[in-house]
């Protein structure tokens, strides 16, 4: 399926805010102000879902599959509306897909941007439809206090020029800023982890691994089209997140038929409660045939640490001489 390309954002667009997963009641104020302010002083105007509230709605409802569905294709039909970001991820958004009307959404191309479950919605979309998707900050990331500098300097880059050198950040950290802005925990940053060396030029498919399996065998699961470089993360759950865990998911991932496509393999950030060392992803790597001579890169900013990159599912990357270009 040929690539969609949305409208680059520009000063004075607006950009609507929705809840295909988990309602905005569980995003502070304080953290919603943030991120508004901060939009604003890129010069956008922000608004919000009709169904986008405070309502504690039960996310098992099929009448709420149908109000998170009407959102999602509100955004995408309202001329006005030139970017949409979700505002936090869940456990969910794969429900909506079949309520989508992918041809509206083919004829209304524009951004949509998130991460973690987001995935599910991202990748249905961008299979049923060949729009570029972005897999990047929610909403709510944009209101951390502290340490979102990276995050949203790239966003913009991305979202505005369409482009960036994609470097380490200095600094990275793994706590419950969304419970306390102020108590805050950074670590120093070692860089990529280099797992096996390489080059490689292609599109970006992927996301979160966890959430991918939900498309298996759906009319909504990403295809691995010729030069693909992969990008993954898996966040923590508990008894599912271990180094044996994401072995076999990446395993089972390989085994597709069309992976034989995959140029280069991509690795976000794991959170510390997964412990999975370097040691581990080496062995991984190693124990995995279909990996044999592809470049694989760890320890990048993407996933369920800060800071967040915004990388264009679909878009193009090269991976050249130790730096890596994204554009779209």
């Amino acid at each position: 399926m040929q690539n969609i390309v949305p409208e680059r954002l520009k000063t004075g667009d607006e950009i609507r805010v929705i809840a295909p997963s988990t309602s905005i009641k569980i995003i502070g104020e304080d953290c919603r102000q943030i991120a508004k302010e901060r939009f604003e002083a890129l010069g956008l105007k922000v608004s919000f879902g009709k169904n986008t509230t405070d309502d504690n709605f039960d996310m098992m409802a099929s009448s709420d599959l149908h109000k998170r569905a009407e959102d999602v294709m509100e955004a995408f039909e309202d001329k006005k509306v030139k970017a949409i970001f979700t505002i936090i991820g869940g456990f969910s958004s794969n429900q909506v897909l079949p309520f989508l009307d992918y041809d509206i959404i083919r004829q209304n191309p524009k951004i949509i941007c998130g991460y973690s479950d987001i995935t599910a919605l991202l990748n249905g979309i961008r299979s049923r439809t060949g729009l570029v998707t972005f897999y990047g900050p929610h909403y709510s990331s944009v209101g951390m206090k502290k340490g979102n500098e990276y995050t949203f300097e790239m966003l913009r880059q991305m979202l505005f020029e369409g482009n960036c050198d994609w470097k380490p950040s200095e600094e990275w950290s793994d706590d419950l800023w969304f419970i306390d802005q102020e108590k805050r925990e950074f670590i120093k940053n070692g860089g990529w982890q280099v797992l096996q060396e390489g080059e490689a030029e292609g599109h970006l498919e992927g996301g979160n691994l966890q959430t991918l399996f939900l498309l298996s065998a759906t009319p909504y699961q990403p295809v691995f089209a010729p030069e693909t470089i992969l990008v993954l993360e898996d966040c923590f759950v508990a008894a599912a997140s271990d180094a044996k865990c994401f072995m076999n998911r990446l395993q089972s991932l390989a085994q597709r038929e069309d992976f034989r496509n995959v140029r280069a393999l991509l690795i976000g950030r794991f959170q510390k409660e997964s412990d999975v060392s370097r040691e581990k992803l080496d062995f991984i790597i190693n124990h995995i045939p279909q990996l044999k001579n592809l470049p694989v890169i760890a320890n990048m900013d993407f996933g369920h640490t800060t800071p967040i990159s915004t990388l264009p599912l679909g878009g193009h990357c090269v991976i050249k001489k130790g730096q890596i270009k994204l554009s779209w």
